[in-house]
């Protein structure tokens, strides 16, 4: 059984490595090996994921297995006017269809609970994560050109309308 808990910095570099492979196994088809790992490398540094545990706008959680192994990894972050974006949400190739993914979507919405919706960036060509976010209610609100350094390549903005408490 998984269990899903808050990040720790002690997780940085094991979730840098799931995070690097996650990124190059994801995006070197779309964006090419060395944008892909170049990418990664600079936005996933074990530093930077610690520090970002510092940041009381972003949260973190890690699915961890019963051997203490971390299976997954996904953050969520409040920008100034109570927006809230998922950044992240990564798992092994063998979680893929256990309901891992799903686990760490519920405890990003659980952790952010009130927020009126969530929304996310998604890379034209990762059908993967397309299906498996509009699986889970998130519809596509724009189509713009990707962020974060990932020029001349396509995102769509999706959102997911949250329940009332």
């Amino acid at each position: 059984m998984v269990h899903i808990r808050a990040m720790t910095k002690t997780d940085a570099s094991t979730v840098s490595r799931l995070l690097g492979q996650s990124w190059r196994r994801t995006y070197s088809p779309i964006l090419g090996d060395e944008t892909a790992a170049q990418l990664s490398d600079d936005r996933h540094a074990p530093q930077k994921l610690a520090a970002e545990l510092e940041d009381d706008n972003k949260m973190s959680f890690v699915a961890e297995r019963p051997d203490g192994s971390i299976a997954g990894y996904a953050m969520a972050e409040m920008d100034d006017r109570g927006d809230v974006t998922l950044n992240r949400l990564h798992v092994e190739p063998q979680e893929f269809g256990s309901g891992l993914a799903v686990d760490l979507l519920h405890a990003v919405l659980a952790a952010h609970a009130g927020i009126p919706s969530i929304a996310l960036e998604v890379i034209e060509g990762n059908d993967r994560a397309i299906a498996f976010y509009r699986k889970h209610g998130f519809e596509v609100v724009e189509h713009r050109p990707a962020a974060h350094g990932v020029a001349g390549h396509a995102s769509l903005i999706m959102r997911r309308l949250l329940p009332r408490a």
